[in-house]
């Protein structure tokens, strides 16, 4: 499951455990069947403190605050309110001064003294009011295709968070049910060791108790490993902000409440950010074609000048417009145009797409939802009730060391698929709600 890039791709689950495990559970030392608290110890190399708990929406705001793509996404908001002040703002004058010498061509009694003249012109544009308010519109489109971006981001980020969260439950969950099949197989191994001694059982039976504690301590360790690389990924999701020490407040048990299905798939092509900026990004397209339809318009310069010498003082004022008669932008607005059908054709795929998505997610939930019904429905308590049968067999010389040993591991594959089942029932509720941008979004200050 790679921590990045952000999306649907990106919400991708563990893979499931080989349930290819052996279990030996004596009278004396149960097994234990229950779903595990998650409670790993830290690795070696880890500075050991006080257990700081987060809940899952306090890793979300951590995320979210912290978050190197959040923040760039952040800053494109801002960018886009820029672009508004620039399209709001007026057309600068344009001042000309001019000064120098001048030479007399007739006699000073003809033209009288004059040795040095300077003018001044202002220049003023009188912008199209048109074309202004396309230019406004275009650039307010821009901000929201900016914030649609930015809730993109963020609910990709917080539904990852969830996903993460809950995948750290589920390896921490693991590893604690591995470690308690180690326990359960050393005992059995010392029991048998010492039924070998006083000869009665034979060698043959401590050779295959030796491998299957092998075999579990290497799996205790894998899972162990396994929970601390998902707490690597949950860490490099948050910038580094978590501690080591850190714990999730939570369990794969958590209630999930979603809206009922009409209302979600009324939702879901509404407000998923992904649409949403796509519908801001088709009303830019659309006050640019207005913006260029605008500029075929007649623009407008004002003119005044200001001319003095030693004789003469004048003052004039005018008008300079620029008339498109050669040239009438059909270029740009026929861009303009086929960018807002691309725009628009892309809208609609993407509604439909997003409504597909969706589906697959809801049958990815109900089919979650009907495992986990299936195995606290009584599957756990029938391989419960197989391993007691098995066990008790095995103890009164009926049934082999094999066949108690295939019976928990029956067990332990109903309870590891009983984890992962859980864990996919959550995955699948964060892929919804990632579709329909539902997350704390009060975490995400522009």
């Amino acid at each position: 499951m790679a921590p990045l890039p952000l999306g649907a791709d990106s919400l991708r689950q563990p893979e499931s455990s080989s349930p290819s495990v052996r279990e030996v559970t004596p009278s004396m030392a149960p097994f234990r069947s229950e779903l595990p608290k998650s409670d790993v110890p830290l690795p070696a190399g880890v500075p050991q403190g006080p257990v700081v708990l987060y809940t899952i929406e306090e890793i979300q705001r951590l995320g979210l605050q912290a978050n190197g793509l959040v923040l760039a996404a952040r800053s494109q908001v801002g960018m886009a309110k820029g672009g508004v002040i620039a399209a709001t703002a007026y057309l600068n004058p344009e001042v000309m001064f001019m000064m120098g010498p001048m030479d007399r061509r007739l006699p000073e009694r003809l033209t009288g003294p004059s040795d040095h003249q300077h003018s001044v012109t202002v220049i003023q544009p009188i912008e199209n009011p048109f074309m202004r308010s396309a230019r406004i519109a275009a650039s307010e489109a821009i901000v929201d295709a900016s914030r649609a971006s930015l809730d993109q981001v963020s609910t990709d980020l917080a539904a990852l968070l969830r996903v993460r969260a809950y995948e750290l439950l589920l390896r921490q969950d693991q590893a604690e049910l591995e470690q308690s099949i180690y326990d359960l197989l050393n005992i059995v191994r010392q029991r048998i060791a010492a039924n070998v001694e006083h000869g009665e059982v034979a060698r043959f039976e401590l050779i295959r108790a030796d491998t299957e504690l092998q075999s579990a301590a290497n799996r205790k360790e894998a899972a162990r490993l396994n929970a601390e690389r998902a707490k690597v990924f949950l860490m490099q999701l948050t910038a580094g902000v978590l501690p080591a020490n850190f714990q999730v407040k939570g369990s794969l048990k958590d209630p999930i409440e979603l809206p009922l299905l009409d209302d979600l798939r009324q939702q879901v092509v509404k407000v998923n950010p992904d649409v949403v900026r796509l519908e801001a990004e088709q009303e830019r397209a659309n006050q640019r074609i207005s913006q260029e339809r605008a500029s075929i318009l007649p623009s407008v310069n004002v003119m005044y000048s200001n001319y003095q010498d030693q004789q003469f003082h004048s003052n004039t004022a005018g008008l300079s417009v620029r008339i498109p008669i050669w040239y009438r932008r059909k270029g740009e607005i026929d861009t303009a145009i086929h960018d807002s059908a691309r725009i628009r054709e892309s809208l609609e795929y993407r509604r439909y797409e997003i409504g597909q998505i969706f589906e697959a997610a809801w049958q990815a939930y109900q089919i979650a939802m009907q495992r986990v019904a299936m195995f606290d429905g009584g599957l756990i308590k029938e391989a419960e009730n197989a391993v007691r049968v098995a066990e008790a067999a095995y103890k009164f010389g009926e049934r082999s060391l094999i066949e108690f040993l295939d019976s928990q591991r029956i067990l332990r594959g109903i309870l590891f698929d009983a984890l992962q089942a859980r864990f996919d029932l959550h995955a699948a509720a964060a892929e919804i709600d990632r579709l329909r941008a539902h997350y704390p979004k009060e975490l995400v200050p522009e």
